[in-house]
């Protein structure tokens, strides 16, 4: 009997040791995701706009947990270099040194709770800057602080 008794005891503290809550929150090891799917996204490599046109930015994001923030950034590319998010080559221009060239730089909000977002928004390019190569940066960050990052080549002409 007393036999039986400590053999149970061992036996429901080894299943309690096992044993795992399923409330427990699961850690997030997967970066977020910005897709082109099920929608036209806009911009896209080797596309041109005018000075004063409007870029209208739309890309949906995904995350198998939750979505945080993002970040927009358009800057020149008049050197050349590049950021390898995509294969895509496009025709450059001339290398140059910028004059008055176009910066914007603009962090969003994603409503908590999250986990796919349809991101749109108008930029307005402005029409005193330079023409010429210029990268449209997204970089998309989820909850748990994993980071996306998805570069475009653009051309701005007159």
């Amino acid at each position: 009997m007393k036999r039986n008794t400590i053999y149970s005891i061992m036996l429901l503290c080894a299943l309690s040791a096992c044993s795992g809550s399923d409330d427990e929150e699961q850690k997030d090891m997967q970066q977020p995701v910005i897709s082109e799917q099920g929608i036209t996204a806009n911009p896209i490599d080797c596309q041109q706009y005018h000075r004063g046109d409007v870029i209208p930015f739309h890309y949906v994001m995904t995350d198998d947990q939750e979505l945080g923030a993002y970040n927009i950034e358009i800057h020149n590319n008049f050197d050349h270099h590049t950021h390898s998010t995509t294969a895509t080559e496009c025709p450059m221009d001339a290398q140059k040194d910028p004059k008055n060239p176009w910066v914007y730089n603009r962090d969003f909000s994603i409503p908590s709770g999250q986990r796919t977002y349809d991101a749109r928004h108008d930029i307005q390019i402005p029409t005193d800057i330079d023409p010429g190569d210029y990268h449209f940066m997204i970089r998309l960050t989820d909850r748990a602080g994993w980071q996306q990052l998805h570069a475009v080549a653009i051309k701005i002409v007159e």
